[in-house]
């Protein structure tokens, strides 16, 4: 992961980046995620600061350079990246659920499915659960190992693929502290860990793993119900479920469905190629994968 600060000729921040580079044989990949980001006087250095980043990958025929904004696009870098010829691709896997909590949890709890409410209740009023916000460091280590395990188990059991790095992640959520790492016992035996990110103005539900015992007892809906809780404690204005896909992951979006009912789309992703049929060929790729 490279980070980079484009300054004015005062020294002024005016934009924030990071990026990682991924091979495949002769093709570079350059990724390029929630950002980039305008200071308020970065706004009028758009162009300057898209033409700056180009310069400094040097891209090659072969290779692309994708951004994702994830919610933090503003006009002045859309106009940019049009001008120097990025294209857009819209995809479904850009769709998710969100929540308003500017209103307070109530409205929230009045508007669920009722099957969503009843197994909430049976989670609040069983006394064997207990649910923790982990604050300490070697606790947030050992929690990441066992969401892990399960995680692993999870993948097995139901024939996914990921590209997450489980060894370069754990570091990232133990120590970054807009993470949060919710922990649910059953009496006293850890049964679902669950890994949430704080930016701005939004909670985003990342990943979570669990047991059986925990679906059981319907721990996910509990845990899913004290980040809301946390998200509107924290002053946060939204709450996102972190995806949906309704089509190949029916269970997942059917209980997310029961919260919220609101769709929001993250993207489009940007995509740019010094080859236009290589870039065009990408986007289509993307489109419809």
């Amino acid at each position: 992961m490279t980070r980079l600060i484009v300054r004015d000729a005062s020294d002024a921040p005016v934009a924030l980046i990071q990026y990682q580079v991924k091979r495949r044989g002769f093709l570079r990949f350059v990724l390029v995620q929630g950002c980039p980001l305008l200071t308020e006087k970065g706004e009028k250095h758009a162009e300057a600061v898209v033409a700056l980043f180009l310069d400094q990958l040097a891209l090659g025929r072969w290779d692309l350079l994708a951004i994702s904004f994830e919610h933090f696009q503003c006009d002045a870098i859309v106009l940019a990246l049009l001008g120097h010829g990025f294209v857009p691709v819209q995809s479904a896997k850009y769709f998710t659920l969100e929540l308003d909590l500017t209103q307070g949890t109530e409205p929230i709890l009045q508007a669920m499915d009722q099957r969503w409410r009843k197994a909430l209740r049976k989670a609040e009023r069983n006394p064997d659960l207990t649910t923790r916000f982990l604050t300490d460091l070697d606790e947030r280590l050992a929690a990441f190992d066992a969401f892990w395990a399960m995680y692993g188990v999870l993948k097995a059991q139901k024939g996914f693929r990921d590209s997450l790095n489980g060894a370069a992640f754990r570091e990232l959520v133990a120590r970054d502290p807009h993470h949060r790492i919710l922990e649910v016992r059953e009496k006293g035996e850890r049964i679902l860990i669950r890994i949430a990110h704080v930016s701005g103005r939004r909670f985003t539900d990342f990943y979570t793993a669990s047991n059986d015992r925990a679906r059981a007892c319907a721990a996910p809906t509990l845990a899913v119900w004290r980040f809301v809780e946390q998200a509107h404690a924290e002053g946060l204005q939204i709450f996102d479920l972190g995806g949906i896909d309704p089509a190949r992951n029916r269970g997942v979006f059917e209980f997310k469905h029961g919260l919220s009912k609101n769709a929001a789309l993250s993207g489009p992703r940007w995509i740019y190629g010094r080859t236009p049929r290589l870039r065009d060929a990408a986007a289509a790729f993307l489109a419809y994968r």
